[in-house]
């Protein structure tokens, strides 16, 4: 489970900070031609946190979200802000039917499960899915990427593709696409988590916080061109993020 303490910082930030609105364009990038003539009645988001993302994928698609998360603190912000059909539940558990759902869609909550758990939490993912239905996942990726903020948020693993695509496939889910993401910002990421952080020393904290306005435009600036150019269908061969879209397998 993610750091209780982290929702409040979410909270705060996700609406302007450079990474959510850099992710968000970014999954919508990936997203846009794959979700364009598909009609969607219900679609889980298994980890939701606030429930701000869930909203905005109702916005842009018109699909009708069910937002769950096991942490009620995230469940409040999404209570205080409106959002509606919010459920409180274990990804690892999730108390749906089988083939409930015509989308499922889980953004950085997998790497939450200690080693091994990622088996639990597709294999309930992949259930409550329907055939035919779509399967889209966000993961932390590259164990050299690990950072202060990784430790503070109880981040306990991260994918390659190769791990990300066979983990899916072993439960179901027929890939239809699966690109690295936050890729340009890579190098400057690599100096800061493994030169820069353990120099300082300094102890786990959250890297969500505010930044100057000047700053947090500059760091937006590559995920946004990032999100044009896989939008136009290029995969990056690595990058901080995976995305996967997968669809599953009719029975």
């Amino acid at each position: 489970m993610m750091n209780p303490a982290e929702f409040d910082n979410i909270a705060t930030a996700e609406a302007d900070f450079w990474w959510y609105r850099g992710m968000r364009k970014i999954l919508f990038g990936v997203l846009d031609p794959i979700a364009a003539g598909r009609k969607f009645d219900r679609v889980l988001e298994a980890g939701c946190g606030t429930g701000y993302m869930a909203r905005a994928l109702s916005h842009r698609y018109g699909w009708r979200m069910f937002p769950a998360d096991l942490g009620w603190e995230g469940l409040a912000y999404g209570r205080a802000n409106g959002i509606e059909r919010l459920s409180q539940c274990d990804v690892g558990a999730l108390p749906f039917p089988d083939s409930e759902f015509d989308a499922v869609v889980s953004l950085d909550v997998i790497v939450h499960f200690p080693r091994g758990g990622e088996e639990q939490a597709m294999r309930q993912l992949a259930r409550v899915l329907k055939p035919g239905g779509l399967m889209i996942v966000r993961v932390a990726a590259l164990d050299m990427l690990r950072s202060r903020h990784s430790e503070f948020a109880h981040e306990r693993q991260r994918f390659t593709r190769g791990r990300l695509t066979r983990l899916a496939a072993s439960h179901g889910i027929r890939m239809l696409r699966c690109t690295y993401a936050n890729s340009l910002l890579l190098p400057v990421a690599f100096v800061k988590f493994r030169v820069w952080e353990p120099l300082a020393g300094k102890p786990p904290a959250s890297g969500v916080a505010p930044a100057p306005g000047w700053l947090n435009r500059l760091l937006y600036a590559p995920l946004a061109l990032e999100a044009a150019w896989i939008g136009a269908g290029l995969n990056y061969p690595l990058g901080q993020s995976l995305i996967l879209i997968g669809e599953r397998a009719a029975t």
